[in-house]
């Protein structure tokens, strides 16, 4: 069938190495910061719209956001949204192409999640490698700041001014960002969400429900329907 899902199939999750996807309507979501760089991009001779904090209106074949910048999707009748991890080495190529604020990208209007792999496993040539293996293991919620950055030999203020200057962003924000995704994957087996909070770090449901409405402009409710939908076998590795 190629990159694009006919209308009418059904909506899409999925997580690989370094990336994480989603195919489906895209609704008009509130405002919110990813700590990934999203990818939003239209079907063949579609258009997507992405707000800034300003209220700032980008439109074209695909939109990139850099982590942390705040902003609104406008509602889509069809579109992918790629999450790409900013220490992994395809984030190099969208630094290189958006710098700090959103863009109209039209380069990346063909983008399929072939193409992220296996950049998307590599460490990025911009990111201290010290950095690179203290956020993939910020995967694993029990692990202490403290007791992380003494494993990759640095100071925890090294480390958290490592993370905001050449990634900026805060290795707070990064942490939860990987726990909603370990949240979603629990939604996606048939947990509930009082399960999928528990299973994700988060002190209990009302929690997990903000922390995913501030990063993702969506509630656990609403996305429910496109996890159950794809299951644990529409991910290509967990992130």
């Amino acid at each position: 069938m190629g990159q694009w899902e006919q209308e009418g199939t059904a909506p899409h999750f999925a997580v690989g190495p370094g990336y994480a996807l989603y195919r489906g309507p895209l609704a008009d979501s509130t405002p919110h910061r990813h700590a990934a760089f999203q990818i939003a991009v239209a079907v063949p001779g579609g258009t997507v719209t992405v707000a800034d904090g300003a209220g700032v209106r980008h439109r074209g074949p695909a939109v990139v956001v850099p982590p942390m910048v705040r902003h609104r999707m406008a509602p889509v009748h069809w579109a992918t949204a790629f999450y790409v991890d900013p220490h992994c080495a395809f984030a190099d190529r969208l630094r290189a192409g958006c710098g700090d604020g959103i863009a109209v990208a039209p380069q990346w209007g063909d983008l399929t999640e072939e193409d992220l792999c296996p950049s998307g496993v590599l460490p990025s040539a911009e990111v201290d490698l010290r950095l690179w293996t203290a956020m993939e293991e910020l995967t694993d919620h029990r692990v202490a700041l403290a007791g992380l950055a003494a494993r990759v030999g640095l100071s925890p203020q090294r480390l958290r001014a490592l993370a905001q200057r050449q990634l900026g962003v805060p290795l707070t924000r990064w942490r939860i960002w990987r726990r909603l995704a370990r949240a979603a994957d629990a939604l996606g087996e048939g947990r509930t969400l009082a399960e999928a909070a528990l299973a994700g770090g988060f002190a209990d449901q009302a929690h997990f429900s903000r922390q995913m409405r501030e990063m993702t402009g969506l509630s656990p409710s609403e996305v429910l329907p496109v996890l159950r939908a794809s299951g644990p076998a529409g991910r290509a590795h967990p992130a």
